[in-house]
């Protein structure tokens, strides 16, 4: 009796495992492809494919049905052989009806895979557009870091949102100019692949800089076909872009380089002689294990010059152009190279280990005049901002499935480091870029993060729980070289963040989450050792109520209800070379995205973002935070493969806001659109792209400054703004071999 219970014991085990079924789904180039929706009709068991292309299907058997769904693949319908190595999806038309809402905490996701199916990126200012809510803005020439605003903060460059690609960070810790700065600009539109972020403190994965969120863009392993493109517009501008395939269309691995030459004058009386350069090369292999290896290097660098901010009243009295300046001999270089080397690997067929390493070398250096002659009535008040560094770093993080009871269980165990040293990081007076007056600050800087997190995911049902816990160890270094002797000030300080979030999936049309978690606001060495270690990493805190619905199938709504508390910020103005507190702060706010498919080729979209952002500690009427954006809105209509044409015409819009505490200066809003439409004949693509078709006149970023002109016998605190973009009409080719 015993035996026999033990034959039909195994053999029930043997029968439950050979109805879970593990599978791989991989494009026609054999790029695996994620997400996958995966339905056995029979069983009515579904899954979704991992990074891997991987999805394990339980209760099936050789024969079933299966029901594959992907986002830009045409639907398949089949039956399930084990013996198969792979199953290859075919490219099809985007149907909107075909987007399954995932079940996990980055869900939203899917609206940056829509646009980018959609309304495709053709400008390195596009790429961060694509983040619903985030606004950017130029205000140094073509070749410094756009400004930020994202959930009522005016980020500058960078300093509450972090920014990565492909694992390697982008954001410059305690910069010459600021806290923060993500030059985006080593990037090429054209190997952008997919673009991943989040906003709030809810993400065990993000630290350092991930107040208002975080975006995360990842460069293709693979290209289509080759391509060289020419791009000619207005204001004497000129692109170049060229990918290339070097090992053609081979099964297991892939490499292509790609470069991208521009050069502009701009808008601007005094010619902006803008040029850069940028050269990117990437080789991936899948191993015979099913693991994956990249590396990836790239090398940018640019030039310009620039007109700067400009004081309303001299445009009010005629005396210059909206595209005029006070001092024409601003502008600046920079260039950076990376390395970065990517690992992935499936441990079973409930594992998998991810890694990447990653080297940076940047150099930059910049002009400006914000002041004009308020500080030297002689010279000018024209300053440097300089610095070398060195950017090393590791990401590390292990993803396991299990069972315990009836709840899925998935586990993220990470752990890296990165680590800052910049040589002679430079604050100085100068005059005509040549002569330096006088060195303001001057020393090196060497600051490290080491951090780890836990993140779990506990599947019951329709319901996810996610909780979480983040380990920052942050360690400051400065060395002042204006000193009278040598010191190496030095400060440490470890962070907690723990994160809680709930996901509640009523079916593949509908989800709710609650998001709440903990983080902190990003700071400066040299505000760090300023104030002794005391309330360096102030604490944030966030809280996020919101759904994911498709109330019909060709319309998606994304909306939220959120909350942000800062406990301080301490903000190292690099212009002024000074600390500044600002106080603990609230913001809270409402958003709503819309994507709705009209018909096969016929796209709609609308983001609107209201925030309402205040300091606490201030009284009523003194309490407005300066550049905080409480209204934003942006859309559009695109198309898609009508007789070859395909485009668009997109908006944006940002309403007035206070530029100075009480409100009493402010900050112009602006409606502006642009419309591009391409033709695809074989192997040509033919475009015409222009920006502000109606030739808005708009102020594109605005500052409440004080200055004082050479003839002025007082300063005046006013807006000083950078001209927007006015009509601007582009043409480009692009021939595909």
């Amino acid at each position: 009796m015993k035996n026999i219970f033990l034959t039909l014991l195994t053999c029930f085990g043997l029968t439950t495992w050979a109805q879970i079924k593990k599978a791989k789904i991989v494009d026609k180039n054999g790029n695996p492809i994620e997400n996958v929706y995966v339905l056995n009709t029979k069983s009515q068991t579904h899954a979704h494919s991992n990074e891997f292309g991987v999805f394990t299907l339980s209760e099936t058997v050789d024969g079933d049905p299966l029901e594959i769904v992907a986002f830009g693949y045409k639907r398949l319908i089949r039956a399930f052989n084990s013996n198969e190595e792979a199953i290859v999806l075919e490219d099809g038309l985007f149907r909107l009806k075909e987007v399954v809402i995932q079940p996990k905490l980055s869900a939203m996701n899917v609206i940056s895979k829509i646009d980018l199916q959609t309304s495709p990126v053709n400008s390195s200012q596009e790429i961060l557009r694509k983040v619903p809510g985030l606004f950017i803005g130029q205000h140094a020439g073509g070749g410094k870091a756009e400004q930020l605003f994202l959930r009522g903060f005016d980020i500058d460059h960078g300093t509450d949102i972090a920014i990565s690609v492909d694992g390697m960070p982008v954001n410059m810790v305690s910069h010459a100019h600021g806290q923060g700065y993500a030059d985006l600009h080593f990037v090429i539109p054209e190997t952008v692949d997919k673009i991943d972020f989040g906003k709030g403190t809810y993400y065990a994965d993000k630290g350092d800089f991930a107040t208002a969120g975080y975006v995360a863009f990842q460069t293709k392993d693979k290209i289509e076909n080759s391509s060289i493109g020419v791009e000619i517009g207005q204001f004497n501008t000129l692109r170049t872009v060229g990918l290339f395939d070097l090992l053609g269309q081979q099964k297991n691995q892939s490499a292509y380089i790609a470069t991208e030459y521009i050069l502009t004058d701009g808008p601007f009386d005094a010619p902006q002689n803008f040029n850069r350069i940028n050269l990117l090369g990437k080789y991936s292999v899948s191993l015979n294990d099913a693991s994956k290896f990249s590396i990836l290097a790239s090398r940018f660098k640019s030039k310009w010059d620039a007109s700067g901010q400009i004081p309303q009243r001299l445009v009010d009295l005629g005396v210059i152009t909206r595209f005029g300046a006070v001092d024409s001999t601003e502008g600046g270089t920079t260039s950076r190279t990376n390395f970065n080397v990517a690992w992935s690997k499936p441990i079973s067929e409930n594992s998998y280990f991810k890694a990447n390493a990653f080297y940076s070398n940047y150099e930059f250096e910049l002009f400006s005049n914000f002041t004009f002659f308020l500080n030297d009535p002689v010279n000018g008040d024209q300053i440097k901002q300089k610095e070398e560094r060195a950017i090393y770093g590791l990401n590390a993080d292990l993803h396991q499935k299990s069972f315990i009871n009836d709840a899925e269980v998935l586990m993220q165990y990470g752990i890296g480091f990165r680590s800052d040293a910049t040589i002679d990081s430079e604050l100085s007076s100068t005059l005509n870029r040549k002569t330096v007056l006088q060195r303001l600050k001057l020393g090196d800087i060497e600051q490290s993060n080491l951090f780890s997190y836990a993140n779990a995911e506990f599947k019951m049902g329709k319901w996810i729980i996610n909780p979480a816990l983040r380990l920052d160890y942050f360690k400051f270094n400065y060395q002042d070289k204006l000193a009278n002797t040598f010191q190496t000030q030095a400060e440490t300080e470890v962070k907690f963040s723990p994160k809680l979030n709930f996901i509640y999936s009523k079916s593949n049309e509908l989800q709710f989450f609650v998001k709440s978690g903990m983080g902190f606001h990003s700071n400066d060495t040299r505000v760090v050792v300023e104030n002794n270690g005391r309330e360096i990493l102030p604490t944030a805190i966030g809280t996020d109520i919101g759904t994911i619905w498709k109330p019909i199938p060709s319309l998606l709504v994304n909306a939220a209800l959120w909350h942000l508390y800062l406990d301080q910020e301490f903000v190292y103005v690099g212009d002024a070379g000074v600390i500044e507190p600002s106080g603990k702060s609230r913001r809270m706010g409402a958003e709503l995205s819309l994507r709705y498919q009209l018909n096969d080729h016929l796209f709609f979209d609308a983001d609107a973002n209201y925030t309402y952002a205040r300091s606490i500690e201030e009284p009523n009427g003194q309490d407005f935070i300066p550049l905080a954006p409480d209204f934003t809105t942006t859309g559009g209509l695109s198309f898609q493969n009508v007789h070859g044409f395909s485009g668009g015409l997109r908006y944006r819009y940002l309403k007035n806001r206070p530029a100075n505490e009480d409100n009493s200066i402010i900050a112009k809003g602006y409606f502006i659109s642009d419309l591009n439409v391409n033709y695809q004949l074989k192997k040509i693509n033919i475009g015409i792209t222009i920006e502000n078709i109606f030739n808005t006149e708009w102020n594109e970023t605005q500052f409440a400054t004080e200055s004082r002109l050479q003839n002025e016998p007082e300063s005046v605190e006013e807006i000083h703004f950078t001209p927007g973009t006015p009509f601007f009409l582009k043409g480009k080719i692009t021939y595909a071999f």
